[in-house]
């Protein structure tokens, strides 16, 4: 919303319908918040719910990479450029890394593909999607080359690629005939280096700290970040990580 995304868009799995149900009304819940005069809460849901027809969800029926879940949108999105937000990334910011990308992206004033990127120490670099820095651009800087998981010591650079991203439409019909890339699935990675054959990209590495729910460690540090950040919970929080630290 604070990046002007006016359309929300998810695509899921099987199992998954309880993601769709967390953006409905959920009438059990306001009645019982009602008849305890918890006004506080009520008012929170009602401003948290999307506007009627701006969510629509969309099934990727086997799990083949994250190219061909953002192929599955094909059609929802039609031929307008989108941001992609991946679930397992969370960047915490006090102006939202999608919003800085659109900052970014007005700037640039050209039809172009826009990726948010972070630096990340050399024996991990393997591990992401790294990309080539080049002249910079107000926020945003060339993106040269872009490799997916490279091997040790063969990464262009410490920038690797975040989860954020802005693109073009085009990219779906690259993606229609993806073939197979790393790990056996079909690579977004791989369809935005034959688009830079022809559209330009550009990086943004934003103010912010992201976590990679996707391991252990990032998903428990994300969990303290955010409840540290919190008034009503940072207090008795940190007391309690302190009692169990020096314990």
């Amino acid at each position: 919303r604070e990046a002007g995304i006016e359309h929300l868009i998810f695509v899921t799995g099987r199992n998954k319908a309880v993601i769709e149900d967390h953006f409905d009304r959920q009438y059990e819940l306001e009645v019982t918040l009602t008849e305890r005069r918890r006004f506080a809460d009520l008012e929170h849901l009602e401003r948290d719910l999307p506007i009627p027809g701006q969510t629509s969800f969309t099934r990727q029926q086997s799990p083949l990479g994250l190219g061909h879940a953002v192929w599955c949108a094909r059609d929802i999105v039609g031929d307008e450029p989108f941001a992609l937000l991946l679930p397992d990334v969370l960047v915490q910011a006090e102006r939202g890394c999608l919003a800085q990308m659109m900052d970014a992206y007005r700037e640039l004033n050209q039809r172009a593909n826009v990726i948010a990127v972070e630096e990340m120490p050399e024996d991990r670099l393997h591990m992401y999607g790294v990309v080539g820095a080049g002249k910079s651009l107000g926020k945003a800087f060339e993106v040269t080359e872009m490799i997916e998981k490279p091997a040790r010591g063969k990464a262009p650079s410490n920038l690797i690629i975040t989860g954020r991203y802005i693109l073009q439409p085009e990219v779906f019909d690259i993606l229609e005939n993806q073939s197979w890339g790393a790990g056996g699935e079909i690579q977004l990675t791989d369809a935005m280096i034959k688009l830079a054959m022809n559209q330009p990209f550009f990086g943004v590495k934003f103010e912010g700290r992201a976590f990679d729910c996707g391991s252990k460690i990032g998903f428990l540090c994300a969990n303290v970040a955010y409840a540290l950040d919190r008034d009503d919970i940072a207090p008795a929080f940190r007391k309690e990580l302190e009692r169990r630290l020096c314990a």
